[in-house]
């Protein structure tokens, strides 16, 4: 028989707080089923499941996106390497496009954050008369497209 594991137990085991097992249950990232007492357990996978949603949230994949992924993984089977490797493949774009940013900003960067506020005459991103204004609302030349 597989092991049976308590919110408390995965909690603990896994470093999340038992409210956000909680809150990743409704969002139906991770499942659990009730004992005849109607308390909460969980089948082992719950573990690596809630690996892949920590890992993936750090790195500023969406709840929506990790779900989706998830969804694509069988039910109550603990998500294999190849699981991990077919899942994060399917972030890599986002990510590089993430890491492009954070490149641009961390290099482009000085004392501003590319608001166009017009008040440091030094500044690479500097938006004289508010030209970038045409193009919309927000930072222009920080944007990675």
């Amino acid at each position: 028989m597989a092991r049976e594991w308590t919110v408390g137990e995965v909690a603990a085991r896994s470093g999340v707080a038992v409210s956000a097992l909680h809150f990743y249950e409704r969002s139906g990232l991770i499942r659990s089923y009730r004992t005849a007492g109607n308390q909460r357990r969980y089948g082992s996978d719950v573990l690596r499941r809630v690996a892949v949603i920590k890992v993936a949230q750090d790195v500023g994949i969406s709840l929506a996106d990790i779900r989706a992924a998830l969804d694509s993984l069988p039910e109550g089977r603990t998500p294999t390497r190849d699981d991990w490797g077919r899942l994060s493949a399917g972030w890599r774009d986002d990510l590089d496009k993430r890491i492009a940013q954070l490149k641009k900003l961390r290099d482009g960067l000085t004392d501003c954050i590319g608001c166009g506020c017009m008040s440091i005459d030094r500044c690479p991103l500097r938006n004289k008369e508010d030209r970038l204004g045409h193009d919309g609302p927000g930072p222009r030349r920080l944007v990675v497209p």
